[in-house]
């Protein structure tokens, strides 16, 4: 029987391996890839075990699950019209899921497609002469550990195997925790330490080593009471942080948000991410997300704008607003970034096009933009872009100002389209036809800021060390010298820890796991008055349960659900 290879056609290589255009996955029989090189054939087995996650990292998939289920981003019923998708937003921001929800559905898929093909990947590269096998194939087994990171935290279990066509055995718990750690130990040795951030590297599973011993106590008993940390995961944490830090190959950005930039593929403070540029038929989805219908970006294309999805809750707002008291939070170089002159000087209402740059951060009240009419933008005497005050044409309601408010809620009001604070962290690509395509910005996994931070809790909970803590803090928040940087904290605390967190990564992704691990997740905040602890993890989605019927006991639902 003839093996399967899977192979992408490309100009110049594969996904991130090498620069390359017009992926395209297909599956071939061996027979057809004869005048394929060892090392394109071995290519071709690599590339789909990375090719799932940017629809892992998709708006309504990962980044849903991760932020609306907590008290950074909340997605009303817009306009009574949209997002109402069933309800499911408003179920996962209030903790009231259901096992067919199909963003988890759509998002459990992906992940298990991404191991199985690390199991391909895995089972194939022995048989291939290129030296690049090696590294694939410790590339691969590392993907499959970062799968079952991912599973773990979501769903709290694990598959193992180590051919498709056996049955996984399924790990909870402390076992599951002491697989992906071995996993991710033995394949370190073989990793490459300069290949970008879209590849795994050894950079990157000490990073993923750190996270892991960090939440290892929230992994080995999901609902317990508080959370137990092991001395001995502790100063695993921080051997691994300083094996990242004292490596020299990565840097903190002096640009806060620069790290989210179409070009930040080079950027050094990235350790881990999706390697997602338009070249390689990258979404935009993130950068859009969360602006107004009314917000066009780019100059040269007057059907690419935002969405009005989710904002940031009145809650999470507060946080900012309590830090710096009579100063206004922008103080802090991350919360935002003003591109448009006109906030500032009025008078500059035409803008040339290769000047235009909307504003980055937490966008607050009235907004300014390109003027549309009639599918064009309104042009200045002088040939320039006309920028002025935005309402909402698109929806009709040209009464209704772009004029974001702080409250937001499921309410009727509250659900307007012009309701809550909005983020627009990563860039909107200057390539984006419609601003949902041709995204050029990677994806963040782990960059060096979280490596100082994992440092600096992991210190504080193990000897309360809080001078080498809080110096870890301050030097994430000095490292931002593009403009004034944060103001220097003289405390730290575990709290103080925490808030410092979600400043810093906020809607990264990461908000879920940290509330969990600092006992936030069952707090009452906007729209969520749950308190159940089975909460923490997701439903097994319907369709696995169901499809796993005929091995009794074999996939249990998690409790709760």
């Amino acid at each position: 029987m003839k093996k399967k290879l899977y192979v992408l056609f490309a100009l110049m290589g594969i996904l991130s391996i090498e620069s390359c255009t017009n992926l395209e996955e297909v599956v071939l029989d061996e027979s057809f890839t004869s005048n394929l090189s060892e090392k394109q054939a071995a290519d071709g087995i690599m590339a789909p075990v990375y090719a799932r996650l940017p629809d892992i990292f998709l708006h309504t998939n990962y980044f849903a699950i991760q932020e609306i289920s907590t008290d950074e981003a909340i997605l009303p019923y817009r306009g009574g019209t949209d997002w109402g998708d069933n309800g499911i937003y408003l179920a996962l921001h209030a903790h009231t899921q259901t096992s067919t929800d199909p963003n988890l559905r759509n998002t459990w898929n992906l992940i298990l497609q991404g191991m199985s093909r690390a199991i391909t990947a895995i089972n194939t590269l022995p048989s291939s002469k290129d030296p690049i096998a090696k590294t694939y194939l410790a590339e691969a087994r590392g993907m499959r550990a970062y799968y079952s990171m991912l599973t773990l935290d979501l769903f709290g279990l694990v598959f193992v195997k180590n051919d498709i066509g056996e049955n996984s055995t399924i790990l909870r718990g402390d076992k599951a925790v002491e697989y992906i750690k071995s996993e991710l130990l033995a394949v370190e040795p073989n990793l490459e330490t300069t290949v970008g951030p879209g590849r795994l590297t050894k950079g990157a599973v000490w990073g993923l080593l750190a996270r892991l011993y960090l939440n290892a106590g929230v992994y080995r008993d999901p609902y317990a009471t508080a959370v137990t940390f092991k001395n001995e995961d502790l100063d695993k944490v921080i051997e691994y942080t300083d094996k990242i830090i004292a490596s020299g190959q990565y840097q903190l950005a002096r640009d806060y948000f620069s790290i989210f930039n179409s070009d930040n593929h080079t950027n050094k403070e990235l350790v881990f991410a999706v390697d997602q540029r338009a070249e390689l038929n990258g979404h935009n989805r993130l950068a859009y997300f969360s602006l107004s219908g009314d917000q066009f970006p780019l100059p040269a294309y007057p059907n690419a704008n935002g969405t009005d999805g989710p904002a940031i809750t009145s809650d999470f707002y507060r946080t900012w607003v309590n830090a710096y008291g009579s100063q206004d939070p922008k103080v802090d170089p991350r919360f935002y970034r003003e591109n448009l002159s006109i906030y500032s000087n009025p008078a500059d209402s035409c803008v040339a096009a290769e000047n235009f740059n909307i504003n980055r951060g937490i966008l607050r009240g009235q907004q300014y933009g390109l003027i549309r009419k009639n599918g064009v933008f309104v042009k200045c005497a002088d040939g320039k872009m006309k920028v002025g005050k935005l309402a909402y044409d698109t929806r009709n309601k040209p009464t209704l100002a772009v004029d974001f408010t702080e409250q937001i809620d499921f309410t009727v009001a509250g659900s307007n389209y012009n309701t809550g604070y909005r983020v627009e962290k990563y860039e909107f690509s200057k390539k984006s036809v419609s601003g949902r395509n041709f995204g050029d910005a990677d994806i963040v996994i782990l960059r060096l800021a979280d490596v100082y931070l994992m440092r600096a809790e992991a210190k504080l909970r193990r000897s309360n060390d809080v001078a080498s803590a809080l110096a870890d803090v301050n030097t994430v928040r000095a490292a931002r010298t593009y403009s004034t940087p944060a103001p220097a904290l003289s405390a730290m605390s575990l709290d103080l820890l925490y808030r410092e967190r979600g400043f810093e990564f906020y809607w990264e992704m990461l908000r879920r796991t940290d509330m969990i691990r600092f006992g936030k997740f069952e707090d009452k905040w906007t729209e969520k008055s749950n308190t159940d602890r089975n909460k923490r993890i997701f439903p097994i989605p319907q369709t696995a349960i169901d499809g796993a019927s005929n091995i009794p006991g074999y996939l249990v639902q998690n409790t709760g659900y």
